[in-house]
């Protein structure tokens, strides 16, 4: 896994945030959450547990509604939109635990990821099955394809279920990008995962920023993170602490205090 060395866009951004606000029950899990995602980089968001990652991460893919505050893709304002009208804006998310559709294949869980298709209209079906026919045969090369970068071709066939840990994130990547996001939202891309895998999916991250797409990260591994994502977004009892390059965070001591510390300093040592 070869590491990133472009400089981050400035003024370029993909997602905007303006304080984001959240509460349960009346115990705040957001107090404030301000940041910029730039377009086409690699964006980390960090922070201890209890930090309010997931509820922001919840929140930018629209399952979950925040109190208060803005969300912007591009120039449009999309807070508070369903999750999928923001997927039809082409942000796409991934979860921690996997979520695969366990009763079909893994190439099957692939195929229903596109939006839009012709064969989901009974016009479509009736009038112009030439159309949906042709358009099944081209997501299905495609899909195919994406299986075989991700190293789950001989596993087409197989039911998703029966898959090994690993196996399932990478589907879950695959099937991700199989929606044609301009966003890709990963929740702990590499928890769970042996350190081989953890390397190939940090080349495919970085594939897929050579490719154009802007990836935003939830990551607890900081060597992950120094190596492959340009920009990181630190949250701390619910509000954006600090945002910049790790190297940078290092000397924000209010940063060190909150989370980093020895881990931060064990991580420039290995």
């Amino acid at each position: 896994m070869a590491e990133r060395n472009e400089p981050v866009a400035e003024g370029v951004f993909a997602l905007r945030c303006q304080e984001l606000k959240k509460s349960f029950q009346g115990v705040m899990a957001v107090t404030g959450a301000t940041f910029d995602v730039p377009q086409g980089m690699i964006t980390a968001l960090i922070g201890p547990n209890g930090a309010g990652k997931t509820t922001v991460v919840n929140i930018l893919s629209g399952m979950m509604k925040s109190d208060s505050g803005h969300m912007q893709i591009g120039s449009t304002d999309v807070t508070n939109w369903e999750s999928h009208k923001i997927a039809r804006m082409g942000l796409m998310r991934t979860f921690q635990l996997s979520r695969e559709l366990g009763g079909l294949t893994v190439l099957e869980n692939l195929l229903v990821a596109p939006q839009h298709q012709s064969g989901e209209s009974l016009f479509n079906i009736f009038f112009r099955p030439g159309r949906a026919k042709r358009e099944e045969r081209e997501n299905t090369e495609r899909a195919l394809e994406i299986l075989n970068t991700y190293g789950l071709y001989d596993l087409r066939d197989k039911r998703s279920r029966e898959l090994s840990g690993g196996q399932k994130k990478l589907l879950e990547i695959a099937r991700g990008v199989m929606a044609s996001p301009k966003i890709l939202l990963l929740d702990e891309p590499m928890a769970g995962v042996n350190p081989a895998l953890i390397d190939r999916i940090g080349g495919y991250i970085m594939d897929l920023k050579a490719q154009g797409m802007t990836i935003v990260m939830v990551e607890h591994n900081l060597n992950v993170v120094e190596k492959i994502c340009d920009h990181v977004i630190v949250l701390a009892e619910g509000r954006t602490l600090a945002t910049g390059r790790l190297s940078d965070l290092r000397a924000n001591e209010e940063v060190v205090h909150a989370y980093l510390g020895e881990v931060i300093n064990a991580s420039t040592t290995r």
